[in-house]
Parts: C-alpha cells; sequence; structure tokens
C-alpha cells in the first residue's frame, strides 16, 4: 500500500501555553518514533499548503473564519472559551491541518496514493458550523469530505471517530447531509455534552461507559459501526484518529491500547477495501500522552502501508 505522510512543521507554531495538552510535543513524538522504527522510510513525505477559504466554507458558516481571525492576537494568547486559546500563529497553523486534509482527499482520489496520514494540529473534530470549541478552530474531517463529495465518482463518504471525546462538531455540520456517514464511539457522559443523542440514520453514536477496555470497544464498532458502513457503501472513508482513548492518556477513563487502534485500523482498511477502492484519508485528532500517542499512531500507519 503507498501512504502519504502529510504534515508540516508549522502545525508546531500553535501553541497554547506550557500546561495546556494540545502541545507542538504531539507531533514531535509521532516524528521520532516514525523514524526510530524505520516506517518514515517507507511513507511518501508529502509538505501540507493552506486550505483555501470557500474550501473552509464548504464546512463552516460564510463569516466563521472571519470572527476568528478578528479574536487572532498580535502576542500572547486570547481564549475562545474555558480550553481553546489563540496565538498569533494559530490559525495559519489550523489553516494547514486543513489544508493537509485536503491534500489526503485529492491524493487518493487521483489515485497519487492508497491512503493518507495527516500528522496535523490543531485537531478539528469539535468545531461546529460555526463554532470554534475543543481545541478545534475548523473541522478538518468535514472540511475534507465536503471537498470530496465535489469530485467526481464520490458520492458517498464515511467518517469514523475513535476519539475518546464525541465528535459534535462533525454531527453539527452533517446531521442533515445523509451522503455523509458519521459513526463515533466516544466515552459518555463526558466533555462535549453536545449532540450525543441526536437521532438521525447517518449518526450512529455509540458512547462508552467510564473504564470500558478494547473488547466493549470492539464489540461496539462490530455491533453498530460494521453494518452502518455495509449499508452506505463509502466511496471515501476518513478517520478522525483520536488516540486519547488509551489507558494511558490523562484526558479520559478508557481502557484502550495500541492493539485496539491497530485492530480498528484493520477494520477501515478492509472496509475501505470493499467498498472504497483503498481510499482512506485519516487525520489526527486527540492524543495527549506523547508516548502513548506515538506507539499508537505507529500501529494504525502499519496497518495502512499493509505490514
Amino acid at each position: 500500500m503507498v501512504t502519504s505522510y502529510i504534515s508540516h512543521q508549522d502545525c508546531g507554531l500553535h501553541n497554547m501555553g506550557p500546561e495546556h495538552p494540545e502541545s507542538p510535543i504531539r507531533l514531535l513524538a509521532i516524528a521520532r518514533q516514525l523514524e526510530r522504527t524505520g516506517l518514515q522510510d517507507h511513507l511518501q513525505q508529502i509538505t501540507a499548503v493552506h486550505v483555501q477559504e470557500e474550501q473552509i466554507k464548504l464546512a463552516h458558516a460564510p463569516l466563521h473564519s472571519a470572527r476568528l481571525h478578528m479574536k487572532l492576537p498580535e502576542k500572547g494568547v486570547v481564549y475562545t472559551d474555558d480550553d481553546t486559546a489563540l496565538c498569533p500563529d494559530s490559525l495559519h497553523a489550523a489553516s494547514l491541518a486543513a489544508g493537509a486534509t485536503i491534500m489526503g482527499v485529492n491524493r487518493v482520489v487521483n489515485g497519487m496514493a492508497d491512503n493518507a496520514f495527516c500528522a496535523v494540529r490543531p485537531p478539528g473534530h469539535h468545531a461546529e458550523h460555526n463554532l470554534a470549541m475543543g481545541f478545534c478552530f475548523y473541522n478538518n474531517a468535514a472540511i475534507g469530505a465536503m471537498h470530496a463529495l465535489q469530485q467526481p465518482g464520490i458520492e458517498r463518504v464515511a467518517i469514523l471517530d475513535f476519539d475518546v471525546h464525541h465528535c459534535n462538531g462533525t454531527v453539527d455540520i452533517f446531521k442533515d447531509k445523509p451522503e455523509v456517514l458519521v459513526c463515533s464511539t466516544f466515552q459518555h457522559p463526558f466533555y462535549p455534552e453536545r449532540y450525543s443523542e441526536i437521532l438521525r440514520p447517518n449518526i450512529i453514536n455509540c458512547p462508552l461507559a467510564a473504564h470500558s477496555d478494547g473488547n466493549c470497544f470492539r464489540q461496539t464498532v462490530e455491533t453498530h459501526w460494521l453494518p452502518a458502513l455495509q449499508a452506505h457503501k463509502p466511496d471515501l472513508i476518513i478517520i478522525s484518529a483520536g488516540f486519547d482513548a488509551h489507558w494511558e492518556d490523562p484526558m479520559a477513563d478508557l481502557k484502550l491500547n495500541e492493539e485496539d487502534y491497530r485492530w480498528v485500523t484493520r477494520m477501515i482498511m478492509d472496509t475501505a477495501r470493499i467498498y472504497s477502492n483503498n481510499r482512506v484519508v485519516s487525520v489526527l485528532e486527540g492524543g495527549y500522552n506523547p508516548s502513548s500517542l506515538a506507539y499508537s499512531v505507529q500501529a494504525h500507519i502499519e496497518v495502512m502501508l499493509g505490514f
């Protein structure tokens, strides 16, 4: 399998302060693990470019980006909510994160790669149609999905989210767009407590109780995600790849490990082989223990490469 690894060093410029868990160290830990294991030699290394404003508007309100730019500080940080802050370079990094997702979609749809992993930050899945929140400014996966639907041969997309937090932003954007299936596992009750109870045929919300382990996670995916994917038959799969459900992660209370991420990635790749011509774009979301994040991404990418 040909896997594009799309990133940009400027994603590290977004910095909400030394105590904030969504830190530039996250991408450094991933890069070092891929170098240490030699996996980087098997990846197409691609430098991300900025998203275009009209591409942001595919998923967000017309003035969403403009309002964020109005809040951008010249120095220091400005909080947009209790846990989300803008520094002078935050939207520069966010634009590259969304742009990387667009690039990933283009590469797999145009046959330049079988799949792509976007090692980017800030994350995106909490960003709603008209609201930045939860460390997120632009919804990278949603922008990528909307862009994909404009491409020839892509009529249905699935977004699969195994982050420990519910993808409220993604659900908000696609709750009335049946061409996009959104499947999410998440700890519940837990942040952000928005849209997790919504009932739509294309929204598969799968809450997990605190301290649920990998067996519970796997059974939930097999019981709820697989039938929905088989019915939807997506032409492209986008993964909102959050690794903060790992038992070592400080942000939550689920008990997954690297082998659970390997398993779910293999399930997704098997589904993509049947319905999507192998087309998978994975976009980094959460994961706040640098060590467990690095090992989990390693397992994820090994499966994408076909190892």
